[in-house]
């Protein structure tokens, strides 16, 4: 069995379309969640759905042992940055090289880098009258949105699209894609 850690900060959308469908998978799962943000809707998700979650530190994350050591226990093979906000430090990228991945909400290296987050990055493809966006599956390295790509998948653009509109696209491709990318570099 091979077992993934999610780590998230925010509402969890994309965690809990992970988690489900792995729910039932004879060879990998969800073991735990973890998130910067006590209050981060995720942990809510999680509970539903029977996978404990915790919250860490910024001291905590930047030490990495503690929460390693939750790794550890959780027996966890491979971590899946789900709209997680922070920077992965030297220590986890040591312990589980690559084994961390993300998806960021545009077509890499556009859009990317420290401060591109969630509904920024969809108000960044407007304003530049991108003809196409999507996403960007990579591995992690110490640079934001900079690691190797692994997949993608795009989705057009209107003129008569806003951010809010973009972001419904990229959310519809995240669901589809980012569990079966997953489960390919799992199996």
């Amino acid at each position: 069995m091979k077992n993934i850690a999610i780590f998230a900060s925010g509402s969890g959308t994309n965690a809990e379309n992970i988690i489900k469908y792995f729910a039932n998978h004879p060879h990998i799962r969800v073991a735990v969640v973890l998130s910067n943000n006590a209050n981060a809707g995720v942990h809510e998700r999680a509970k539903k759905l029977g996978v404990p979650s915790f919250t860490f530190s910024r001291a905590d994350f930047e030490e990495g042992f503690p929460v390693l050591k939750i790794l550890a226990e959780y027996q966890v093979d491979f971590i899946v940055l789900a709209g997680f906000l922070n920077i992965i430090s030297e220590a986890f990228l040591n312990a589980y090289p690559e084994k961390v991945i993300n998806i960021h909400p545009a077509l890499l290296p556009k859009h990317g880098g420290k401060g591109m987050y969630g509904m920024r990055v969809h108000e960044a493809v407007v304003a530049a009258k991108d003809k196409k966006t999507g996403i960007t599956i990579h591995y992690i390295n110490e640079y934001y949105d900079d690691g190797e790509i692994i997949f993608q998948a795009d989705c057009p653009v209107s003129a008569q699209d806003t951010p809010e509109t973009v972001a419904q696209k990229v959310h519809i491709l995240e669901y589809e894609h980012f569990p079966h990318v997953i489960e390919e570099l799992l199996s």
